[in-house]
């Protein structure tokens, strides 16, 4: 049986068909649900076994990136978001998504303005960094990025606890993708790296990159260079991109 997944949407999020494509091409079943449903009861969280927090720009990102989605959830949902990750539940966060997940305090520290002050859209090289579940057989993994406020912070005290714990998920790192852009590994200016962290469970992911404009090969920036490399050496051309495995973890979970 497939595991369902909810992906939710809303105003200004605009990941989510991408997102819920993604899941179904692992494997699940997944399903788009406004908010607004959620809230009437039109949907129930209940019925899903994953919950994905797309990238967009929710509410237009007015009062900073995710915090009024983020409070919505909090006035109208938090009992059953809380009933929800108590049990055995997946939930993603990307890009919007995990600034949403830390305005809701699902995942500690905070996500603010890029050191460039500008928006940025690149690919960046990332290392797993500890077992979650959404990164099992995963070391290094190459992502684009779209974000303005992707920089992690937190303070001393909360590093400390986040390195204890184990909850950084994911660091950019100088790659082969980094290093055939001539770009530097840390796109955003996040302390210590950080691109991604989980809870202490690991099954609640938040990350700024994007697995799923990653789940095809041919999105890669360099595909062509590539597939040229894997013709002359007689090597098999993939099709699937390495996003895609995030998606498959996530759905395996269940099917164990």
């Amino acid at each position: 049986m497939k595991p369902s997944v909810l992906v939710l949407s809303g105003y200004g999020i605009n990941c989510e068909e991408e997102t819920a494509y993604g899941f179904n091409l692992a494997g699940g079943k997944a399903k788009i649900v406004h908010i607004n449903d959620l809230i009437s009861g039109l949907q129930k969280l209940k019925n899903f076994q994953i919950l994905a927090f797309p990238g967009g720009f929710s509410y237009g990102d007015d009062t900073g990136s995710g915090k009024a989605f983020a409070n919505r959830l909090r006035n109208h949902l938090w009992e059953k978001v809380q009933t929800f990750i108590k049990k055995d539940r997946l939930v993603i966060g990307i890009c919007n998504g995990f600034q949403i997940m830390v305005n809701l305090g699902l995942l500690p520290g905070a996500l603010t303005h890029n050191d460039t002050a500008r928006y940025l859209d690149r690919w960046v090289d990332l290392k797993v960094k500890n077992k979650s579940p959404w990164l099992r057989g995963i070391s290094n993994i190459s992502l684009p990025i779209a974000h303005g406020e992707g920089r992690f912070y937190a303070p001393a005290s909360v590093l400390k606890t986040l390195n204890q714990k184990k909850l950084i998920a994911l660091d950019y790192f100088e790659g082969d993708m980094c290093r055939y852009q001539n770009l530097k590994p840390n796109p955003n200016g996040s302390v210590k790296n950080i691109a991604g962290i989980t809870d202490e469970t690991g099954k609640l992911l938040g990350l700024m990159p994007h697995p799923e404009r990653a789940i095809f090969f041919t999105q890669l920036p360099n595909w062509p260079l590539i597939k040229e490399s894997y013709k002359r050496t007689n090597r098999k051309i993939p099709s699937q991109g390495q996003g895609l495995q995030i998606f498959k973890n996530a759905v395996k979970y269940f099917k164990l």
